[in-house]
């Protein structure tokens, strides 16, 4: 079964629902503010991708931190953060088949289905 995370809100994750919807594949979609984020889910998505690459630094979440937080941004406080704010994590985040995939473009999508 192929499992899509992220939040209701973000554009991006609603683009990838809809092409897996009009593509026919079933899919069980996990909201972070709805069904919450365990510690050991996150650290399953970091051994998997590393924080560096869930970690979205362009978004409002990570503008809305202070500099202290920034400044010492490592693997640990990256982590603390994750957990806390899920929404600073990228997405969408797709397990398929054991594989992690961050982020969504048809092209990577229809290879990843094909």
């Amino acid at each position: 079964m192929t499992r899509i995370y992220g939040i209701r809100q973000c554009d991006t994750l609603k683009k990838a629902l809809r092409w897996l919807d009009e593509q026919q594949i079933p899919y069980e979609y996990h909201d972070y503010r709805k069904d919450g984020l365990s510690p050991a889910l996150l650290q399953e998505f970091v051994d998997a991708l590393g924080w560096e690459a869930l970690f979205n630094k362009r978004g409002t979440t990570y503008r809305q931190l202070d500099e202290a937080t920034k400044q010492a941004l490592d693997a640990q406080r990256a982590f603390e953060v994750m957990l806390a704010q899920p929404a600073i994590i990228k997405r969408p985040l797709l397990l398929k088949d054991g594989q992690y995939t961050l982020g969504f473009s048809e092209a990577q999508y229809h290879s990843l289905f094909a």
